[in-house]
């Protein structure tokens, strides 16, 4: 792909930058109650999908650091946990078309345990200084949709007050760059500043220009005819 996203991936590594700042201050203000630290890798088996814009950061920077063997087997570890990803999502699926309540569904998806395809041997990640947001802000509060969120292994006590991160405000800034992108690009298809995708699936995707929707798919040649023979 000869697109230059450099200064989309610019204006995205300012909101890592910010996650960043958000965490250490959190941290510093609550060192008591925030539990993370190196080998700690619970964050490493949630559930959780990329934006456009954070799909494509990762897929760069993932390409852009490994080659060979070594990416080879990280991409095998990607396809199983995508088809991890693929089975829990569609068991949910239909459970809400058989009408089961969406907020079980959801609480449900949040036990559900995938290890990351990036997670290495050693508990540790293996593409950590370009890891996700959600990957960054773990550990510390957070909300979505208004219901609040710690790690399990924080010492953040319910019902008190503390500083916590609005996920909905995070998603909605990164939807934004996606669409920005493909307005600039002249997209096709700007319903794509809408996927969400697992990281597994980030690694193993080619965003192509036919998949951002800036080339059309090639055609396919049809069959050569058959002569038929003329009897004599």
């Amino acid at each position: 792909m000869d697109l230059d996203l450099s200064p989309y991936f610019q204006k995205y590594e300012k909101l890592v930058a910010t996650a960043d700042e958000v965490f250490d201050r959190v941290k510093k203000a609550h060192a008591d109650c925030v539990k993370c630290g190196e080998r700690c890798a619970d964050c490493c088996f949630a559930l959780f999908d990329l934006t456009l814009i954070e799909a494509l950061y990762i897929h760069h920077r993932f390409n852009e650091k490994f080659k060979g063997s070594a990416k080879v087997k990280l991409l095998e570890k990607a396809n199983r946990a995508d088809r991890q990803n693929y089975k829990i999502k569609r068991k949910a699926f239909k459970k809400l078309q058989a009408g089961e309540n969406e907020g079980e569904i959801l609480g449900e998806l949040a036990f559900e345990r995938v290890r990351c395809p990036l997670l290495s041997e050693k508990d540790l990640c293996d593409l950590y200084d370009y890891r996700p947001l959600t990957c960054r802000f773990y550990g510390i509060p957070t909300a979505i949709g208004g219901a609040g969120h710690t790690c399990g292994k924080s010492e953040f006590k319910e019902g008190e007050q503390y500083p916590t991160v609005n996920l909905d405000t995070i998603h909605n800034q990164l939807q934004q760059i996606s669409a920005e992108l493909l307005r600039d690009i002249k997209s096709k298809n700007i319903k794509l500043a809408d996927l969400l995708v697992p990281l597994s699936s980030a690694m193993v995707m080619d965003f192509d220009e036919v998949f951002l929707g800036i080339a059309d798919p090639p055609e396919e040649k049809a069959p050569p005819k058959r002569r038929s023979r003329k009897k004599r």
